[in-house]
Protein backbone atom coordinates (compact mmCIF):
# COMPACT_ATOMS: atom_id res chain seq x y z
CA UNK A 1 0.00 0.00 0.00
CA UNK A 2 1.20 3.47 -0.84
CA UNK A 3 0.31 4.77 2.62
CA UNK A 4 2.89 2.42 4.13
CA UNK A 5 5.82 3.79 2.11
CA UNK A 6 8.34 6.27 3.43
CA UNK A 7 7.88 8.36 0.27
CA UNK A 8 4.17 8.73 1.02
CA UNK A 9 4.89 9.84 4.58
CA UNK A 10 7.50 12.34 3.38
CA UNK A 11 5.17 13.83 0.78
CA UNK A 12 2.41 14.23 3.38
CA UNK A 13 4.89 15.86 5.75
CA UNK A 14 6.16 18.25 3.07
CA UNK A 15 2.62 19.25 2.08
CA UNK A 16 1.82 20.00 5.70
CA UNK A 17 5.05 22.02 6.05
CA UNK A 18 4.31 23.97 2.88
CA UNK A 19 0.77 24.76 4.03
CA UNK A 20 2.08 25.94 7.40
CA UNK A 21 4.73 28.05 5.67
CA UNK A 22 2.18 29.56 3.29
CA UNK A 23 -0.02 30.59 6.22
CA UNK A 24 2.94 32.15 8.06
CA UNK A 25 3.96 34.19 4.99
CA UNK A 26 0.52 35.71 4.38
CA UNK A 27 0.89 38.50 6.99
CA UNK A 28 4.10 39.56 5.20
CA UNK A 29 2.26 39.85 1.88
CA UNK A 30 4.04 36.83 0.39
CA UNK A 31 2.91 33.59 -1.21
CA UNK A 32 4.85 30.36 -0.61
CA UNK A 33 7.75 30.16 -3.04
CA UNK A 34 8.23 33.91 -3.38
CA UNK A 35 10.61 33.90 -0.42
CA UNK A 36 12.85 31.50 -2.34
CA UNK A 37 13.30 34.06 -5.11
CA UNK A 38 13.79 36.86 -2.58
CA UNK A 39 16.41 34.73 -0.83
CA UNK A 40 18.49 34.66 -4.00
CA UNK A 41 18.34 38.45 -4.13
CA UNK A 42 19.20 38.74 -0.43
CA UNK A 43 22.30 36.73 -1.24
CA UNK A 44 23.13 38.71 -4.40
CA UNK A 45 21.01 41.67 -5.43
CA UNK A 46 20.76 42.63 -9.09
CA UNK A 47 20.49 39.18 -10.66
CA UNK A 48 18.98 38.73 -14.11
CA UNK A 49 15.83 36.73 -14.67
CA UNK A 50 17.94 34.03 -16.35
CA UNK A 51 20.23 33.82 -13.32
CA UNK A 52 17.20 33.49 -11.03
CA UNK A 53 15.78 30.70 -13.21
CA UNK A 54 19.07 28.81 -13.07
CA UNK A 55 19.54 29.25 -9.33
CA UNK A 56 15.98 28.27 -8.46
CA UNK A 57 15.75 25.40 -10.94
CA UNK A 58 12.26 26.37 -12.07
CA UNK A 59 10.60 27.09 -15.40
CA UNK A 60 10.90 30.61 -16.90
CA UNK A 61 7.15 31.35 -16.66
CA UNK A 62 7.26 30.61 -12.92
CA UNK A 63 9.95 33.24 -12.36
CA UNK A 64 8.20 35.72 -14.67
CA UNK A 65 4.92 35.40 -12.76
CA UNK A 66 6.65 35.54 -9.37
CA UNK A 67 8.61 38.65 -10.35
CA UNK A 68 5.45 40.36 -11.60
CA UNK A 69 3.71 39.71 -8.28
CA UNK A 70 6.71 40.80 -6.22
CA UNK A 71 7.05 43.93 -8.32
CA UNK A 72 3.34 44.79 -7.91
CA UNK A 73 3.74 44.29 -4.14
CA UNK A 74 6.69 46.71 -4.13
CA UNK A 75 9.31 44.17 -3.03
CA UNK A 76 11.46 44.23 -6.20
CA UNK A 77 12.06 46.46 -9.18
CA UNK A 78 13.51 45.67 -12.58
CA UNK A 79 15.91 47.94 -14.43
CA UNK A 80 17.93 47.57 -17.64
CA UNK A 81 21.48 46.30 -17.33
CA UNK A 82 23.73 49.30 -18.09
CA UNK A 83 25.98 47.20 -20.35
CA UNK A 84 23.22 45.12 -21.98
CA UNK A 85 20.00 47.18 -22.16
CA UNK A 86 17.95 44.25 -23.43
CA UNK A 87 18.59 42.40 -20.16
CA UNK A 88 16.81 43.45 -16.98
CA UNK A 89 18.36 43.23 -13.55
CA UNK A 90 16.14 42.53 -10.56
CA UNK A 91 16.78 44.61 -7.46
CA UNK A 92 15.27 44.54 -4.01
CA UNK A 93 13.40 47.58 -2.79
CA UNK A 94 13.69 48.68 0.83
CA UNK A 95 10.45 46.78 1.51
CA UNK A 96 11.96 43.66 -0.08
CA UNK A 97 15.12 43.95 2.00
CA UNK A 98 13.04 44.42 5.16
CA UNK A 99 11.39 41.03 4.63
CA UNK A 100 14.62 39.12 5.15
CA UNK A 101 14.55 39.04 8.96
CA UNK A 102 10.87 38.08 9.29
CA UNK A 103 11.14 35.38 6.59
CA UNK A 104 14.27 33.89 8.13
CA UNK A 105 12.53 33.84 11.52
CA UNK A 106 9.56 31.98 10.02
CA UNK A 107 11.92 29.38 8.53
CA UNK A 108 13.75 29.00 11.87
CA UNK A 109 10.43 28.47 13.63
CA UNK A 110 9.40 25.93 10.99
CA UNK A 111 12.67 24.05 11.59
CA UNK A 112 12.11 24.07 15.33
CA UNK A 113 8.55 22.78 14.95
CA UNK A 114 9.68 20.06 12.56
CA UNK A 115 12.35 18.87 14.99
CA UNK A 116 10.38 19.30 18.22
CA UNK A 117 10.67 16.20 20.36
CA UNK A 118 13.88 15.02 18.71
CA UNK A 119 17.10 14.71 20.67
CA UNK A 120 20.38 16.19 19.47
CA UNK A 121 21.52 12.92 17.87
CA UNK A 122 18.18 12.50 16.08
CA UNK A 123 18.30 16.09 14.81
CA UNK A 124 21.82 15.57 13.50
CA UNK A 125 20.83 12.29 11.83
CA UNK A 126 17.74 13.83 10.23
CA UNK A 127 19.77 16.76 8.91
CA UNK A 128 22.48 14.46 7.54
CA UNK A 129 19.97 12.14 5.84
CA UNK A 130 17.92 14.92 4.24
CA UNK A 131 20.98 16.77 2.99
CA UNK A 132 22.57 13.56 1.63
CA UNK A 133 19.52 12.95 -0.61
CA UNK A 134 19.71 16.48 -2.06
CA UNK A 135 23.02 15.86 -3.77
Amino acid sequence: MLEETLSYALIKLMKAQRNQLAAALVPLGLHAGQEMLLNQLWREDGLTQGELIARLGVEPPTVTKTLQRLERAGFVRRSPDPDRPRIARVHLTEAGRALRGPVEEIWREMDEELQRGLGDAERAALSRLVRAKRA
